[in-house]
């Protein structure tokens, strides 16, 4: 079922992307469609993810013991250290 949503949106950046849609065979309400689909489904809901992130994610194996808070913690604190 779909349901009709009014946005209020820069008419720049509306008339942009009605030429990107047409441009790509697609309509502004898939795009949109498309976009919030891929945000409420996406696996990791705090960080950004892009199409380049999403092709690369996981295409380089990690050890088995590989602790992703450990490293993160470390990252930070390396960055972040005076």
């Amino acid at each position: 079922m779909t349901t009709k949503l009014t946005l209020t949106i820069e008419k720049d950046v509306i008339e942009k992307a009605k030429v990107y849609a047409k441009g790509t065979q697609r309509s502004l309400s898939e795009m949109v469609q498309k976009y919030l689909e891929n945000l409420v489904n996406s696996k990791v809901s705090n960080e950004i993810s892009t199409p380049i992130v999403d092709r690369i994610a996981g295409s380089l194996p990690l050890p088995d013991n590989f602790d992703e808070d450990k490293a993160l913690d470390e990252y930070y604190s390396k960055k972040y250290s005076l």
